[in-house]
């Protein structure tokens, strides 16, 4: 059969618009209505369908009455060919029902939303009445069903009322039990309170006869603090008595000690002079030359850590060190990890260290001299915890500092003229230590030592 354009009039819609409802569909069946476009929609192509509608071409069923329930209502409602083609799916669809409700006599059996839903569509002669007499079946339907909600509602809420009354009377019997006992708790509460009430008064009574024995103590202590006042101040006088005549006795002692003491000194005096008078005419000079002045030997002060150099020992001779440290107030600074990786580089950084200030512990306690070994810290992921051995200072350079530079800071931080002897086998090093009036040692010449010690 040839279809109108989309937005024409078709045939019978002179008709339709003879029909119109004076009121909303019943909610029941519009939400038929949208249910049976949404299944028609599916069979329609998207240049049969309306422009608004368009858009949810691709949507299921389901969705389509969820989200296009309204705009599918309104173009059914303004659109007739929109709701011709409809009217020919659900013919398809439901060939019996739709004749029965085009034919005025729709089955009895038949749900009335069903009936109304398809007179909506439809739109046979009569439509507006199969309508509002569906939805008023449906209202009626809707009522009975509500009635019979309430009907249960009621007797559900009459069985709580029943059984919250039976948990009322329940807790009633169990409030006076539990007043009853509260009651006789009470009772008892008050004897016991009686009874203590009787201890209490008998404990004042008890106290009152306490005090009196206290005031009664107090008396006595008070009349025996008196008599030993007195006898302190009979005692007092003695003894500045005694002391008064200790001390003449002293006086007269000193009186005695006094005049001997002036002839001895008086003797002292006149030696001194006669001395002085002897010198004077002798013409002596005063002494400025002592004996020991006249041995030929090296002070102190005239040889330092570079002389030692000048004797006929080798570089690698580790009598060489001896002597060093055998000069006065030797300070002895190391470069921990240059000797330690030149005599024991397979070793962990740890026992390196540990096996050095061993070492270095036993040569102080020889040698007497000050140690200080320096390591360098930036080799360090995390501070060391280290007891120093007796006799060495041990000392990591800060982040940013070498243990090259904290060694140069510690040379110029000694006064010139102290022995301080450097071991490093690093030429920059001992270059700059030897510039700064330091004795550069190299670290093999300290291993030999060690060497010696173990």
């Amino acid at each position: 059969m040839e279809q109108p354009a989309h937005g024409g009039e078709p045939a019978g819609a002179a008709g339709d618009a003879a029909e119109t409802l004076d009121h909303p569909l019943p909610e029941g069946v519009r939400r038929r209505v949208v249910a049976l476009v949404a299944d028609a929609f599916g069979g329609l192509t998207v240049a049969e369908l309306p422009a608004p509608l368009r858009q949810y071409a691709r949507f299921t069923a389901s969705r389509r009455a969820r989200f296009a329930g309204n705009a599918m209502a309104t173009a059914l409602e303004t659109d007739p060919l929109f709701r011709q083609r409809i009217g020919e799916r659900f013919r398809t669809a439901q060939p019996d029902l739709a004749a029965a409700v085009e034919s005025g006599a729709p089955p009895a059996a038949v749900d009335p939303v069903e009936v109304a839903a398809a007179a909506y569509v439809l739109r046979p002669p009569g439509w507006v009445k199969l309508v509002a007499a569906a939805g008023e079946e449906a209202v009626r339907a809707d009522a009975e069903r509500a009635d019979e909600a309430g009907r249960r509602e009621l007797e559900r809420l009459r069985g709580e009322l029943e059984a919250a009354r039976d948990r009322a009377r329940a807790e009633t019997e169990q409030l006076r039990h539990d007043l009853e006992a509260a009651r006789k708790e009470a009772e008892s509460v008050h004897r016991k309170l009686r009874s203590v009430q009787s201890d209490v008064k008998r404990g004042e009574a008890a106290l009152r006869r306490a005090q009196a024995e206290m005031d009664a103590v107090r008396a006595e202590a008070a009349a025996q603090v008196s008599a030993a006042e007195s006898e302190s101040r009979r005692l007092k006088a003695r003894l500045g008595e005694v002391e008064a005549a200790l001390e003449a006795s002293r006086r007269a002692a000193r009186e005695g000690r006094s005049v001997e003491d002036m002839r001895l000194r008086l003797l002292l005096d006149t030696v001194l002079d006669a001395a002085q008078g002897l010198r004077r005419e002798l013409a002596l000079p005063p002494v400025s030359v002592h004996p020991a002045d006249t041995v030929d030997a090296v002070a102190p002060g005239r040889m330092s850590a570079k002389d030692i150099a000048a004797r006929a020992l080798s570089e690698t001779d580790p009598a060489l060190l001896d002597q060093l440290l055998a000069l006065p107030q030797t300070h002895l600074v190391v470069d921990g990890y240059n000797v330690t990786k030149t005599g024991y580089p397979t070793m962990p950084l740890e026992k390196q260290r540990l096996r050095l200030l061993g070492g270095l512990s036993a040569l102080a306690a020889r040698s007497g001299a000050e140690v200080t070994c320096v390591f360098d810290g930036a080799e360090l992921a995390a501070p060391v915890l280290l007891a120093p051995p007796r006799g060495v200072r041990v000392l990591f350079s800060k982040p940013g500092v070498t243990a090259d530079e904290l060694i140069r800071q510690l040379v110029r931080a000694e006064p010139p003229g102290r022995p301080v002897v450097v071991v490093s086998t690093d030429r920059e090093v001992a270059d700059g230590v030897a510039k700064a009036g330091a004795r550069p040692v190299a670290s093999a010449l300290l291993l030999k030592r060690l060497s010696r010690l173990s």
